[in-house]
């Protein structure tokens, strides 16, 4: 982050070049003269002299962008920086839109890791892990395999062909002036400026996608100023134009989230009949635990000493009939890059390919996309049978999911915290026949 520097007043720096003054011989000022020295000892430094924005028309993004000044220039951000950047500045329709926007269906996870593990990205993958420059070195350096960083390299940016030309300032200052998440928008925004203050880019350079990522690993700028890295050598952490930057910089990020070194990321399992599911999402327990309950390697194939050793949660993302995993550390280091669980499986399963690991043992099973309103009536459903999903905005996440299973258990269910289409039915007939 770019040292603050003090914005002297203008009299005082035009003060230092003048020549001194000579006091009376006597050292004694006159009356007046005393008196007008006290004050200006008194007065306060003038604050920095900053522009004010131009008037957009959008009456709310003018007061907050007249507001959100003095919190930048309370962060470090140079006037001359923050009123050049901020002249003309309008609020983009486009940012808003999609800020407000909610999927009205949600994506069955099968779906998804049958759109992002696809033969092209595969063969990609393998070209790209061979012939990218200094590979081999950020490997060595940060520890985490070429094929994970793949993996993320395809999920962010399609191995950086998708990078999102939305101007940074625009973007994040329209998601700070609605209010829904200001905090998070305006942090991101001062450390736009910061990276624009200290000379590493200009704000041509910074374009992402609406909310606010930039480049082919796609960082927020407070993860740029904190993680990105310059692994060519050629003084700027270039993630937009060098391949070897963005691919170290994401090493950087996973190193940063803990991965561990000669460990796997996940393994495909299978569970025997009659097996309790309310452990999903459950205990974290070592391989053998798991063994010991009839959980086993989908391929047969024995643990890795490294792998056996460590900790391992169960997870049944498509439910009891879809492929069963058992997740290793690394998974949760992904989960930092982005926290969703379909994220990280579609980043390690595509990296398990391109390291010429074979398909899954067990396919993903037909699924049934559920509608806004599906998920909102069967949180509202478990709210009312005394299960709490943790509100009731059509957010399918763990407090959700572990209702569910936990109301599953209650009924004699196969409790693997599923939503499904049939789970949906069940629970709306349950809550409207118990307020009948």
């Amino acid at each position: 982050m770019p040292m603050r520097r003090r914005v002297l007043p203008a009299f005082l720096a035009l003060a230092g070049c003048a020549s001194p003054v000579v006091p009376p011989p006597t050292l004694v000022l006159p009356v007046a003269t005393a008196a007008v020295a006290a004050v200006e000892a008194a007065t306060p430094a003038a604050a920095p002299s900053v522009a004010p924005p131009t008037a957009s028309g959008d009456m709310i993004f003018d007061a907050w962008a007249s507001e959100f000044q003095g919190r930048a220039l309370a962060a470090g951000i140079k006037p001359e920086i923050l009123s050049r950047e901020m002249a003309g500045l309008t609020p983009d329709p486009r940012v808003a839109g999609l800020d407000s926007r909610q999927p009205e269906f949600s994506k069955p996870v099968g779906d998804y890791i049958k759109g992002v593990v696809t033969a092209d990205r595969i063969a990609i993958g393998q070209r790209r892990a061979a012939d990218t420059p200094m590979i081999g070195d950020i490997e060595n350096r940060f520890g985490v395999p070429r094929q994970v960083l793949m993996g993320v390299w395809a999920m962010e940016s399609g191995f950086g062909s998708i990078q999102g030309d939305l101007d940074n300032v625009r973007s994040l200052a329209t998601l700070a002036a609605q209010g829904r998440r200001r905090a998070w928008a305006e942090g991101e925004l001062i450390a736009t400026f910061q990276i624009i203050q200290s000379g590493e880019f200009s704000r041509a350079r910074l374009r992402g996608s609406w909310a606010g990522a930039m480049g082919q690993t796609q960082f927020i700028p407070t993860t740029f100023l904190s993680t990105a890295v310059d692994e060519d050598g050629d003084g700027k952490r270039d993630i937009w134009g060098s391949s070897t930057d963005a691919l170290a910089s994401a090493a950087n990020l996973l190193a940063k989230a803990g991965w561990v070194r000669g460990q796997g990321w996940a393994r495909e399992v299978t569970a025997p009949p009659g097996f309790d599911f309310s452990l999903t999402e459950g205990p974290k327990e070592v391989p053998a635990w798991w063994a010991a309950k009839g959980v086993r390697p989908a391929d047969g194939k024995p643990w890795s000493a490294n792998d056996a050793a460590a900790e391992t949660q169960l997870i049944a993302p498509a439910g009891a009939n879809g492929p069963l995993f058992l997740l290793l550390p690394n998974h949760f280091a992904i989960r930092k890059y982005n926290n969703s669980i379909a994220y990280a499986l579609g980043v390690g399963l595509l990296a398990d390919r391109v390291a010429g690991g074979s398909a899954l043992v067990k396919p993903w099973p037909q699924e049934t996309p559920l509608s806004l309103v599906d998920r909102m009536t069967a949180q509202r459903a478990l709210a009312a049978l005394g299960f709490s999903p943790g509100g009731s905005d059509g957010v399918v996440g763990m407090a959700t999911r572990k209702a569910l299973r936990d109301w599953q258990k209650a009924r004699g269910l196969t409790a693997d915290g599923y939503l499904s289409a049939d789970m949906v039915r069940r629970l709306k007939a349950e809550a409207d026949g118990a307020g009948a």
